[in-house]
């Protein structure tokens, strides 16, 4: 036996293995709102009351009806399997009557209709089914990060275009297509829009489809904050323009105006050819939602009307009294007609002064309200920041007098602490 032999080399057990992960995962940047969430931790863990206005996250329950028919829908054994990728058939079915009802679009629930695990999960598993390397998307900016990097992970390029102006958004897609080849596969539309909360009519979807079969590319609208309008404004549904359904697909979620976030139930509806590559990709990914959930969902879509309009007046009033706030203290505030958020402009001097995340992150230590910085959506939310709309009304006038003080309006502070003491708020 060789010397080599009788004395083995020791394994070290303590060295580090490198983990070899893959391109696509070393293809997404930081988490650009960690810093912020690690600072309101630590403040809830010393006692902090943080206000958290950062995440669009809705704080009311669904209706009694609804959780009760979970309820009794878990207790049925039969409930219990998996279920399949494309849902509950008498779930779809209702889906498609809300667009009839609600838009007067025709669906056939069995080829134009399948349920989604939250409509975020339709939208990566469809990026997924339509896009491959060296293929392009059009997405919106400011940008909702899962538009962004659902298609990255894909294997795809993005195009950031901004949405504020409508008519150029249109005209940018145009002079993209025009002068881009390969042309861009995919145009990811947004509207009301996250995080700018901007808007359209019916119109902008008829543009958007002469655009598609112009120039051959696909359409995914996101619809996620359908249900939830102001003054009087109602969304228009991309599939309502004609020539739609030839070109794309819409998403829509019972998260927001049904308050069903955490049951993520969400649903894509459109070109029955892209419906049917979801379905495939989706049939080696999971296997549906647990059907106690869709039988819920159908109790919420037939019975709960009246309280989804409900909760849209609840965020209107929430909408004002944080405009109306702010507005106080200085700030240039445009008021949303949909969605969740306010998008407001930092206000100066300090918008001249710090990047919306340093501002942000003042806004955390000095008067413990957390708010999303406009640049974790891209260089296009650079100066804004993005207010969601899920504390009550007491709790957003504390916000706004804590932000006065934080940023030395005491004249304009003490009143709005006067308003809160008035309405029995302990400050």
């Amino acid at each position: 036996m060789s010397s080599e032999n009788r004395n083995p080399q020791p394994i070290h057990q303590d060295r580090k293995f490198a983990v070899p992960v893959a391109d696509r995962v070393k293809r997404l940047p930081p988490y650009l709102f960690a810093e912020i969430n690690r600072l309101k931790y630590q403040k809830r863990r010393a006692g902090d009351d943080v206000i958290d206005l950062g995440m669009g996250n809705p704080s009311d329950p669904p209706e009694d009806l609804v959780i009760d028919k979970l309820a009794e829908a878990a207790r049925d054994p039969k409930n219990h399997g998996y279920s399949e990728a494309w849902g509950l058939l008498s779930l779809r079915r209702d889906v498609a009557g809300k667009y009839f009802k609600q838009w007067g679009v025709r669906l056939d629930p069995e080829r134009e209709v399948i349920v989604c695990l939250g409509s975020k999960e339709g939208f990566s598993h469809m990026c997924l089914a339509l896009m491959g390397p060296g293929d392009t998307a059009i997405v919106p900016a400011p940008s909702y990060p899962a538009h962004l990097y659902a298609v990255a992970l894909a294997g795809g390029n993005q195009i950031l275009l901004e949405v504020a102006d409508s008519e150029k958004f249109l005209s940018n897609i145009a002079y993209t297509c025009q002068h881009l080849y390969p042309k861009p596969k995919l145009l990811v539309v947004n509207y009301p829009h996250n995080p700018t909360a901007a808007t359209v009519g019916p119109e902008f979807y008829g543009e958007v489809v002469k655009l598609a079969k112009r120039y051959g590319f696909m359409v995914i609208s996101d619809l996620a904050y359908a249900d939830v309008t102001f003054d009087g404004y109602k969304t228009p549904s991309f599939l309502a323009a004609p020539g739609a359904m030839d070109v794309g697909v819409e998403l829509t979620t019972m998260s927001k105006g049904y308050n069903m976030a955490g049951w993520r139930i969400g649903f894509c509806a459109g070109n029955a050819e892209m419906i049917r590559a979801l379905a495939t990709i989706k049939s080696y990914y999971d296997y549906g939602m647990f059907e106690p959930i869709q039988i819920a969902a159908i109790m919420a879509l037939r019975h709960t009307d009246a309280a989804v309009e409900a909760q849209s007046r609840v965020y209107q009033g929430r909408r004002d009294v944080l405009c109306d706030g702010l507005e106080r203290l200085g700030w240039p505030i445009e008021r949303p007609r949909a969605s969740m958020f306010v998008w407001a402009k930092i206000p100066e001097p300090w918008a001249s002064q710090m990047t919306s995340f340093d501002f942000s992150m003042k806004l955390l230590k000095e008067a413990d309200v957390a708010v999303s910085p406009g640049g974790g959506f891209g260089p296009a939310g650079e100066g804004r920041l993005r207010l969601a709309l899920v504390e009550n009304e007491m709790r957003l006038r504390q916000a706004v007098r804590q932000i006065g003080r934080c940023l030395g309006h005491a004249e304009t502070a003490k009143r709005v602490s006067g308003e809160v003491k008035a309405a029995g708020v302990d400050t």
